[in-house]
């Protein structure tokens, strides 16, 4: 079942180093610039996915604490979505965008997924233990030669 809870939070999850406000708002304008710089890199829609949600929460969080009491870069966060039956924890949407693009990195990172969106080739040569480029194995020769010896 879901809550709503309103809760001002000064810090991070759960309420986390609630006296360093003014730190979370530097990085999130430091991650806002790395996903700037890298969306010029992005070919891939499911890695636009994750730099698109990541972005949004970013900035959502970071609006918060720009703008919202006690001040400029000092504001509270407003958390209000509470499932106690499943996190022990009071979040917003934009913490939600945050931990599904995390979510969806690790996905993508375990699958070997490029910003391109390709993956790393594995050579059928390299899979039946020949070497394509001709260099010689431990036995002394190249897999054309010994193949020629045997």
């Amino acid at each position: 079942m879901l809550q709503w809870q309103f809760v001002r939070n000064p810090g991070a999850a759960f309420s986390i180093a609630s006296g360093m406000t003014w730190v979370f708002t530097i990085l999130a304008a430091a991650v806002i610039t790395v996903i700037i710089w890298f969306a010029r890199r992005i070919r891939s829609i499911a890695w636009a996915l994750v730099f698109g949600l990541l972005l949004g929460g970013v900035l959502g969080n970071l609006t918060d604490r720009l703008l919202r009491e006690p001040g400029f870069g000092i504001g509270h966060v407003i958390d209000f979505i509470s499932t106690p039956w499943m996190l022990p924890a009071i979040y917003n949407v934009a913490d939600i965008a945050i931990v599904s693009s995390m979510i969806l990195f690790m996905i993508l990172t375990i699958r070997g997924i490029g910003l391109d969106g390709s993956r790393p080739e594995k050579s059928p040569a390299a899979t039946a233990g020949a070497d394509p480029a001709g260099e010689p194995d431990a036995r002394g020769g190249t897999a054309a030669e010994l193949a020629r010896e045997s």
